[in-house]
Formats: C-alpha cells, sequence, structure tokens
C-alpha cells in the first residue's frame, strides 16, 4: 500500500476538513504542502496541527513546483478550478482532488475534464454525502433489489444548484448506476443568487430521463419541497427512490425510510447519527481513502470521479438550456457550442418577488 505525497491549498472552513482528513490518514497520504493566501489562518491551523513551517507556503505554484506532490488538493472559490488544473497538469500529479461546483460554465467543466484525461490525472469532486449513513442505507436497499426495479428517482434541496443541487445530481445518478441522461427540461426562477460566489438562479426544477428508462424530477432552491424546520435551512435535502415494489428515501441528517417487499406491508424508518457527527469524523476520511485505492489500483475507480461530475453538470446545464429556450435539450451537450448560461441568466431573468407572491414572471 502506497503513501501519496499530497499538497493542498486553502485551509479555510472546508479546506481544514480535508487537510484534517488526509493527516488522519497517515497510512496513505503523507501532507508535504499547505498553501493560502492568509499568512495568519495559514499559520493557526499548522500551528494547531503541529505542522513543520516549513511545508507552508503562500504561493500554490511554488508549493508544487518545490514539493512536487502525487496529489493536489485544492480549496477554492469556483472562478479558480481551471487555473488550478492548469497546474495540476504542468506539475504531473497523478491525483486532482477539488470542491464542487466543479466549474462556473459548461465549457470550462469540458476543459477541466478534458486537461485531466489528457494528463492521465485521477480526479475527484467532493460531493461526499455519498458516505453518510444513511444515504449508504437507502443505496444497499436498492442495489439488493428490495424496491424492485428502479422507475423514478426525486431529488429537493433547499439550497440552489450550485451548493447543494450538484450534490444530489451526483447522488442521483449514483443510485443509477451511472447511466446517462438521453434528455432534460426544466425552469429557472429568479437572479439574486447568480451574484453569490456560488453562481445559479434562486429556483430550478428539471426533469430528465435516463438511457435505461428511469425518470427523475428535481428541485433546488428555496421553493423546493421543504422537510425540516427552517433552522435546518442547509440540511433539508432529500432523495427518494421508487422501484416497482416499494421506495426508499434518505437524508443528510441521519434519517432515512423505506417501503419494500422484505418489510411486508410495514414503514421501516430509523434516525442514526446527525451531520455534525458524521462531517466531523466520517465523510472525508472515507471519501479520501477510496481515493488512496483508485490512486493503487485502476480498476477501483471512485464513486465521485471526474467523469460522472462532468456528467452531472452537464445535466444541469441542459436544465437551464431548458429553461431559457423553452424546448427539451437533448444530451450530450457539446461544449464548445453552448454559451455562458449563467451570464444569459444573469442579463435576462428578472427580479425575483418575495415568496408566496402571486405576481407573475413572463420570461
Amino acid at each position: 500500500m502506497k503513501k501519496h505525497r499530497v499538497a493542498q491549498v486553502g485551509v479555510g472552513g472546508r479546506g481544514k476538513i480535508h487537510a484534517n482528513a488526509f493527516l488522519k490518514l497517515l497510512e496513505r497520504f503523507e501532507l508535504v504542502g499547505l498553501c493560502d493566501l492568509d499568512r495568519d489562518k495559514l499559520n493557526a491551523y499548522a500551528g494547531e496541527k503541529g505542522l513543520p513551517p516549513n511545508i507552508l507556503y503562500g504561493d500554490a505554484e511554488e508549493m508544487l513546483a518545490e514539493t512536487k506532490p502525487d496529489v493536489f488538493c485544492f480549496v477554492t472559490q469556483p472562478n479558480l478550478r481551471l487555473p488550478m488544473v492548469e497546474l495540476a497538469g504542468k506539475y504531473g500529479v497523478k491525483g486532482l482532488a477539488f470542491e464542487k461546483p466543479m466549474a462556473t460554465s459548461l465549457k470550462e467543466a469540458w476543459a477541466i475534464t478534458k486537461l485531466c484525461r489528457e494528463h492521465n490525472i485521477k480526479a475527484v469532486v467532493s460531493h461526499q454525502h455519498k458516505y453518510l449513513t444513511s444515504l449508504q442505507k437507502a443505496k444497499a436497499i436498492v442495489d439488493a433489489g428490495d424496491i424492485g426495479e428502479i422507475s423514478y428517482i426525486n431529488a429537493t434541496c433547499q439550497a440552489w444548484l450550485s451548493q447543494l443541487g450538484t450534490h444530489y445530481m451526483d447522488y442521483l445518478l449514483w443510485f443509477n448506476n451511472g447511466n446517462h441522461a438521453k434528455w432534460a427540461v426544466g425552469h429557472v426562477h429568479g437572479k439574486e443568487l447568480l451574484r453569490d460566489s456560488h453562481p445559479s438562479p434562486n429556483y430550478t426544477m428539471g426533469q430528465v430521463e435516463f438511457e435505461n428508462g428511469v425518470r427523475s424530477f428535481f428541485e433546488f432552491g428555496k421553493l423546493s419541497a421543504s422537510h425540516m424546520p427552517k433552522e435546518f435551512f442547509w440540511l433539508d435535502d432529500r432523495l427518494t427512490v421508487y422501484g416497482t415494489h416499494g421506495y426508499v428515501w434518505a437524508d443528510p441528517n441521519g434519517r432515512w425510510g423505506a417501503f419494500t417487499k422484505s418489510s411486508k406491508g410495514e414503514i421501516l424508518a430509523e434516525e442514526g447519527d446527525s451531520w455534525e457527527i458524521q462531517q466531523s469524523t466520517r465523510l472525508q476520511p472515507l471519501y479520501l481513502a477510496e481515493f488512496a485505492d483508485w490512486l493503487d489500483d485502476d480498476s477501483k475507480v471512485h464513486p465521485c470521479n471526474i467523469d460522472i461530475s462532468y456528467h452531472g453538470y452537464e445535466i444541469l446545464e441542459a436544465v437551464c438550456i431548458s429553461a431559457m429556450e423553452r424546448i427539451r435539450v437533448d444530451l450530450p451537450l457539446d461544449p464548445k457550442k453552448c454559451e455562458d448560461i449563467l451570464e444569459r441568466m444573469r442579463k435576462e431573468l428578472p427580479e425575483c418577488p418575495e415568496r408566496g407572491s402571486a405576481k407573475r414572471l413572463d420570461g
């Protein structure tokens, strides 16, 4: 079992979670470089973890040139994805780990995917909710055939498309065993969140048919169906899989429920460990341990690999195009021919009225 040298950019909230996981997996990874523009924040984290000063950097390229890592992890805002991937290609890293959304345009998402293929980089995008006990339980029930053949998958998130919608599109593909979408239709509403660091419409609604005949309906944003009190806004997400003999659902706060062939008319339900517990102890270490497995063995492809992430991004792009053009959009898309759909929405979408208003918005 090989130990992989890691260099990481970013020690903000999510950055610390990644770095903590690398430090926890001492048999699989060695942290040889850590970079952040905020030197005080960097020094504080290094002091807390007892990291030597000689692995701390203020410049990503300098760090990569000097440390020559096997793995490059960057935890930055979405607008900095492509430059970091270009550095990964330039310095010959073998593995790349970064946050969602993978890009802010389909052209950029394709450029990132293409660079990874050309440089033979194994890349993963942090859709780490796959490792939640609730989603793992739901996936096991589906894979065991206990709800029969999948016919329909529903996903809802109170948070918007580029915050948690990209997560749940990825999990939808995961539950459907990676089958690709044939077409998508969609609706978008509101432009205020297009100015956010994770830009997207305030609300996105879509429907997709996949190659295997499974259909999915999903909605992301404050108009979505809610399953929790308002104080749990960031956890108010749910994925439900319907089959020929039952259904199963799961949310990120440890809860799941099911009606299956083996439950004999009873509705099963369970409340597991909370999000806070799983986030701090479980998710990122499991995610990165499987990344190490893939780096060691080509056959152990990571479930958050760049290809499934790209297709998830492509589907969401198709939904937004459908909304703006008022047409069904067939997949795959040609990224070279796609406009910057976020910029178009910034220009053309009307401002969003208060929730509950009966005012009609045309366009």
